[in-house]
């Protein structure tokens, strides 16, 4: 189990390098530069122009700049906006706090209405209720979220005028405490609405067919039998057998939340790492790009690692396949 856990570390740790040189490499080759957005449509003097670059360090050969991004990486410094004028680490900190308003909420309300759906149909499968369960997953697995944003938007806010529909609220310092937690609660309405509804309908659908092969194993039967009652044999047996696929999905729902609310934050006007990602392409800010490149990516290996690793200790299926293989290596063949 140890040599499992520590090749998975080795493997993710791997996998965070091959994320940065992707992430330079990108973010370079796409159409664009920092010089043009800087100096916009006016004509500029050549070596004014050739000062900009030897400032971005972009006069440089690419593996020189490869290596000197490392260097500072290494050192904890993600460089400098431009486009935003300040730092890129306190700037990415500050919008990923935004983003997490969105995740968390989204993500928890997403996995608990997922899982009860799923175990609602898999308990009656074939039934109207299953039918209905799944068509709910499917209708919000199909729908776009920008256009299931829009329409929240015109009913919520334009023609009932129940929510605000751009922004994030008020802060703490303008309007004080409570009235700044209230504000803002009323601008996470809509846009974790979209989040949930989304990921619910992936959480639902893998969940669903967990669930189903878990109560069709002989020890939940067995359970049946002996008089337990269905709700109790459905939670307690089918439920937690179920819970390596359902957390799997759920680390990996974590790890693609915070790429894919680019679009709800945008449509919500939401500031978080998904509008800065938008307007830093916009604005050819290289730095930024990378910096949110980066946690995004290093965010997604991390939580495939800690889903693997609770997918090991949940699962007894892991613990029994590591201990087999050790086996099968200590057995010597005799000739």
């Amino acid at each position: 189990m140890t040599k499992y856990i520590f090749g998975r570390i080795m493997w993710s740790i791997a996998g965070i390098f091959v994320v940065l040189i992707a992430n330079f490499v990108i973010v370079r080759i796409i159409p664009g530069n920092p010089i043009d957005a800087i100096i916009g449509d006016f004509p500029a003097p050549p070596e004014y122009v050739a000062k900009l670059e030897a400032q971005l360090g972009l006069n440089e050969p690419i593996f020189v700049q490869l290596i000197k991004y490392f260097e500072q990486l290494f050192a904890g410094n993600l460089g400098f906006s431009f486009a935003n004028g300040q730092e890129i680490l306190p700037l990415i900190i500050d919008k990923a706090g935004f983003s997490l308003m969105l995740m968390i909420p989204g993500l928890v309300i997403a996995s608990l209405l997922g899982v009860g759906l799923a175990a609602i149909g898999a308990r009656k499968p074939g039934t109207a209720v299953d039918s209905a369960t799944a068509g709910v997953s499917l209708v919000g697995f199909s729908m776009p979220v920008f256009w299931l944003g829009q329409l929240l938007m015109l009913l919520f806010a334009v023609r009932l005028g129940w929510l605000p529909a751009q922004g994030a609220g008020s802060s703490p310092e303008e309007v004080g405490l409570w009235a700044s937690i209230l504000s803002r609660a009323e601008h996470l309405v809509m846009p974790v609405t979209c989040i949930a509804l989304f990921y619910m309908a992936v959480v639902a659908r893998v969940s669903r067919s967990a669930i189903a092969s878990s109560l069709s194993q002989d020890y939940v039967r067995s359970a049946l039998y002996r008089g337990l009652s269905e709700r109790y044999v459905l939670w307690r047996h089918a439920v937690r057998s179920a819970t390596g696929p359902i957390v799997t999905v759920i680390g990996y729902n974590f790890g693609s939340v915070l790429t894919g609310a680019v679009l709800t934050e945008t449509v919500f006007g939401w500031p978080g790492l998904g509008s800065l990602f938008v307007q830093s392409i916009d604005s050819r800010d290289y730095s930024v790009v990378q910096g949110v490149f980066l946690l995004t990516g290093v965010t997604v290996v991390v939580a495939n690692l800690i889903v693997d690793l609770l997918t090991a200790v949940l699962d007894p299926r892991v613990k029994a396949a590591a201990l087999s293989k050790r086996r099968l290596q200590n057995v010597v063949v005799l000739p």
